[in-house]
């Protein structure tokens, strides 16, 4: 009985429990810490895995009026050939270098559809051809006058022969 009385005697289970709850208390602060820094970085955008770059939009410049043209077939009389152009950009600022040139551009492009004839222009791979000419044409045109081809592509929106 003795012993129960004695104030300066702890129990055993005190002196266990301040070292286990310093330890609880340290890992609790890590795992606080953890989180934390994943937070940093998630907030600051670490940089992952690239993303791929968009390219700019494209910006498409119909050529008005049609191109109306005779073609260069005698054999069968008359024909011609009637074709919607439309320019290709990604550049807004080339669309008002193209739409300044625009008179030299037709030009250009009323002599090159001229010289065709219907046989040249009646399969896929004959309008190809003459769709990459006719770009051909412009990109040439558009780099003697600004010092750069502006236009990125040229379509055929229409085209008609008869």
């Amino acid at each position: 009985m003795a012993a129960a009385a004695d104030p300066q005697r702890k129990s055993p289970s005190k002196k266990r429990l301040k070292p286990l709850l310093l330890i609880l208390g340290g890992l609790l602060l890590l795992a606080l810490a953890a989180a934390g820094g994943a937070a940093a970085l998630h907030l600051r955008g670490e940089p992952g895995p690239a993303k791929p770059a968009l390219p700019a939009q494209a910006q498409y410049l119909p050529m008005a009026p049609p191109f109306v043209v005779n073609l260069g077939d005698d054999n069968d009389g008359p024909r011609y050939l009637q074709v919607e152009v439309q320019l290709v950009t990604r550049d807004p600022l080339d669309v008002a270098q193209l739409q300044h040139h625009e008179p030299a551009l037709r030009a250009r492009l009323l002599m090159l559809f001229s010289q065709q004839t219907a046989g040249t222009v009646a399969t896929r791979e004959g309008k190809e051809a003459l769709r990459a000419q006719a770009l051909r044409e412009v990109q040439t045109l558009m780099t003697e006058e600004t010092g750069k081809p502006s236009a990125e592509s040229l379509l055929f929106t229409s085209f008609v022969t008869q």
